[in-house]
């Protein structure tokens, strides 16, 4: 994106800032080469990355940004991250027998409260997820961007926390229901906080998690190739030649019927 590939996105946003989202990656490349690793974020986060994946089991991990604007960065980090580490070959050529790469996904904002929340709360799967917000709105509305930021402390919060039997009967709560309502927390999450979504903070945001990927591997000594996506281009060029050549006769239907 910030090679010539990406002329199409400097004609749409201007000259002025596409340069300021190179600055971004700039300072997140500086960054991760001068940061010692206990205060690297791409370091620290990468690691957390394979803590969960190989040691706790996490299959996948949810991006949560609370910015509309966002609503498409999940799906980016689909592409960068189980496009270069969904492999399992190491560079040496032996095979894996751990977890690489984890599945990406997410939703923006509060959408995904009313979705899949549940799940990352009560559900029997760990699901590590990162949430991105910012101090400022882009277009204040009212109490709006506030009652945004709060949604993302709490959500981090519940899952970090949960609830336990006795806050959930201190609130009245039937016995038979009680059950229902505990939320066992201790579900791992990040909290990203920039100060505004800025070209220089989504440069900063799209490096970070570029050198995540690095980071992970890196440490499993994955080869860069994306061998899976060749394949299916090959098998395309067969399977095109077979649809566009002279039809056979249809075979005769059959319908099969039970009682």
């Amino acid at each position: 994106m910030g090679s010539a590939i990406g002329l199409s996105t400097m004609l749409a946003i201007g000259e002025d800032n596409f340069r300021a989202m190179l600055a971004g990656f700039y300072r997140m490349d500086e960054h991760f080469r001068t940061a010692p690793f206990e205060r690297n974020l791409p370091v620290l986060m990468g690691l957390l990355g394979i803590w969960y994946a190989n040691f706790f089991g996490a299959e996948t991990v949810a991006i949560l940004p609370y910015e509309q604007y966002l609503k498409r960065f999940p799906a980016y980090l689909q592409q960068l991250v189980m496009e270069s580490n969904g492999k399992h070959i190491m560079l040496n050529g032996t095979q894996t027998d751990y977890p690489t790469a984890p599945i990406y996904w997410g939703e923006p904002g509060t959408n995904g409260q009313h979705s899949f929340y549940q799940l990352m709360h009560q559900g029997t799967r760990l699901v590590p997820c990162d949430f991105i917000a910012f101090a400022k709105p882009l277009n204040p509305l009212g109490r709006h961007h506030d009652l945004l930021l709060a949604n993302v402390f709490a959500q981090s919060e519940a899952l970090a926390f949960g609830k336990t039997p006795e806050q959930v009967k201190a609130e009245g709560t039937p016995d038979w229901l009680v059950p229902h309502r505990v939320c066992e927390g201790n579900r791992p999450s990040n909290t990203i906080l920039a100060e505004q979504l800025t070209p220089e903070t989504l440069g900063k945001l799209v490096a970070l998690y570029e050198h995540c990927v690095f980071t992970q591997g890196l440490s499993g000594e994955l080869i860069r190739l994306t061998m899976g996506v060749e394949i299916g281009k090959a098998l395309a060029q067969r399977i095109i030649h077979e649809l566009e050549s002279e039809p056979e006769p249809p075979p005769a239907m059959t319908v099969l019927r039970t009682t």
